[in-house]
């Protein structure tokens, strides 16, 4: 395909931006990728395995020339990151990022932006429970999608732009309102994520006679649990900056697991059945 952009800078080179250059490059999207990370040793890493063309050591340096901007450093850093960079992008770049909260980023990134520049927050929806450079793969975002969050006073251009980076890379595009996203994704992935924690905690400092009890974990609490391996920094911001939402989904499973052991205490066969039921037929409904 020809190139949606001619240069693109990625600061952040770990799993989701290294993913997203390998993708863009693959397909051609792209003609030049600059990296910036805070992490020097990354950054030559994803120069070495050719995520990146050209390594930046600051992000004033590494944006000059963008065309684009994608931000893949940890959600409460990007805003931070749009200070900084905010008086360094030329005119007509467009600035993006892959975190998993969007309304308060969405709202204080549009303010940081100069005129004549462009911020569209986005929202990959995958990943896995490993990071840095040597994580990072083409294919990552294939066949998955990709949520972006454009305010009313977004640039339509600049909207369609990022659209196709993300087509580009295999993914499924679709918009939706800043604050609807984060209602969801507090349901869908990060009370999941922090369920996974807590089930680990709770398992790693049960004292059962003595014996470690995760020295005995098998398939089912393996799969169960694999997102509590997961970058622990990169939750307690996600958590800290959805903090509403996500407190709204844990009092939801509370109840759910309040009423599940109610049912047990109870002995109440029918009731446990129909809970079971219930949960597996709306998982049964994803697949």
């Amino acid at each position: 395909m020809a190139a949606v952009i001619q240069r693109l800078t990625v600061i952040g080179t770990g799993l989701i931006g290294g993913s997203f250059a390998l993708a863009l490059r693959e397909a051609g999207a792209v003609d030049h990728v600059i990296g910036v990370d805070a992490d020097r040793a990354n950054l030559e890493r994803a120069r070495a395995l050719g995520i990146i063309d050209e390594m930046a050591f600051s992000p004033g340096d590494g944006v000059a020339r963008a065309d684009a901007v994608f931000i893949a450093v940890p959600v409460c850093s990007i805003v931070e990151c749009v200070r900084e960079i905010a008086s360094a992008v030329p005119h007509g770049c467009i600035i993006t990022d892959g975190g998993s909260v969007k309304a308060a980023l969405v709202r204080e990134c549009e303010s940081l932006i100069p005129p004549g520049r462009s911020f569209i927050g986005g929202h990959p929806i995958a990943g896995t429970e490993h990071s840095g450079a040597d994580a990072a793969f083409a294919a990552l975002y294939r066949g998955k999608r990709c949520i972006l969050t454009p305010s009313p006073t977004s640039d339509l251009q600049a909207l369609e732009t990022v659209s196709k980076l993300w087509r580009a890379t295999g993914a499924v595009v679709s918009c939706m309102e800043a604050g609807h996203h984060d209602r969801i994704f507090a349901e869908i992935s990060h009370l999941p994520h922090a369920v996974a924690y807590a089930l680990v905690h709770a398992v790693g400092i049960a004292d059962v006679e003595g014996e470690n009890v995760l020295s005995y974990t098998a398939g089912g609490f393996r799969d169960f649990t694999r997102i509590a391996s997961s970058d622990p920094v990169m939750w307690r911001d996600i958590s800290l900056m959805n903090r509403d939402a996500l407190l709204a989904s844990l009092d939801g499973f509370s109840t759910s697991l309040n009423e599940l052991r109610q049912r047990i205490a109870s002995g109440d066969r029918d009731g446990l059945t129909a809970f079971f039921t219930i949960a597996k037929q709306f998982r049964d409904g994803i697949i």
